[in-house]
């Protein structure tokens, strides 16, 4: 998963969710949680691990790897970590099952031959979030999901209409603020250029009342905006995007990615990470 902070967030919250896209979801799909594990004696640390609830008859680990961009030596990576934890904790779990999801299949790894013996077996699941369907028809659970794909000309009504259900309808063991978090997340992570203004009124709420902005507001991060200001240090578009930058990248690096990652995802250059790092330390 290499720490994608989105998934991370959202599996995090929601373990549940993930159970929602595979074929045999566990009995006590609602009870496991979210974990990043270490393998001992190794360099390893695998970030996407559903490990079944204390007690549970049934001991079902899920290895799950959210993979965005092509990597050709994913396979590799992931299926040996999995067996590696598995050969490290053999007692602990009576079956295993791994989930890889891709946008769509054009990111999967073009050797599909090497690991066909897990690839082509019933204890692994692709899923292509492409290929979901029509979000109108899809759980909001799966609309979540869905959202963290949207084309940047779409994804404003895209989560605007799933804020409106969020809204309207039972969200069953999912809370309605939590989404709302989440959803607000999505949007602060795929639009950071933007002010906080301008994404309140794409999406139609206010970031005040959410997670993503209380956090940023306890730290000190409003005050630090608000200091960048007086001092007149960015001016106009580039004040904004400072200011957004500011809200979201003491969040990405709470989610263990590096400086380095966070620059490559937001599209912006390494100084401008540090610099937004710094001033909430």
């Amino acid at each position: 998963m290499k720490r994608d902070s989105i998934y991370y967030q959202i599996f995090k919250r929601f373990p549940g969710l993930l159970f929602e896209l595979v074929n045999d979801p566990p009995l006590e799909a609602q009870n496991y949680r979210f974990e990043s594990v270490e393998v001992k004696e190794t360099a390893f640390r695998i970030d996407g691990v559903f490990l079944p609830p204390v007690g549970a008859t049934s001991k079902v680990i899920f290895f799950a790897e959210v993979q965005f961009q092509k990597d050709e030596a994913l396979y590799y990576r992931f299926f040996t970590e999995s067996m590696m934890y598995l050969n490290r904790n053999r007692f602990q779990y009576d079956d295993w099952f791994c989930v890889v999801i891709f946008p769509d299949r054009s990111s999967e790894p073009s050797d599909q031959k090497t690991h066909r013996i897990y690839l082509n077996s019933n204890q692994v699941q692709r899923i292509y979030l492409s290929e979901l369907g029509a979000t109108s028809q899809q759980p909001i659970g799966i609309n979540l999901i869905q959202l963290t794909i949207a084309p940047d000309e779409t994804m404003a009504e895209q989560a605007k209409q799933l804020i409106e259900r969020v809204q309207l309808e039972e969200t069953g063991t999912l809370p309605k603020n939590e989404i709302l978090d989440i959803i607000t997340t999505i949007a602060v992570y795929k639009f950071s250029t933007l002010s906080r203004e301008e994404v309140e009124a794409m999406l139609g709420l206010t970031l005040e009342q959410t997670r993503v902005y209380q956090e940023a507001k306890a730290e000190g991060r409003e005050e630090g905006r608000e200091e960048g200001r007086e001092e007149g240090r960015e001016e106009g578009r580039e004040e904004q995007k400072a200011e957004m930058l500011k809200l979201t990248v003491p969040l990405l690096l709470k989610t263990g990615m590096s400086v380095e990652q966070i620059a490559q995802q937001l599209k912006v250059n390494v100084e401008a990470v540090q610099r937004a790092a710094e001033q909430n330390t």
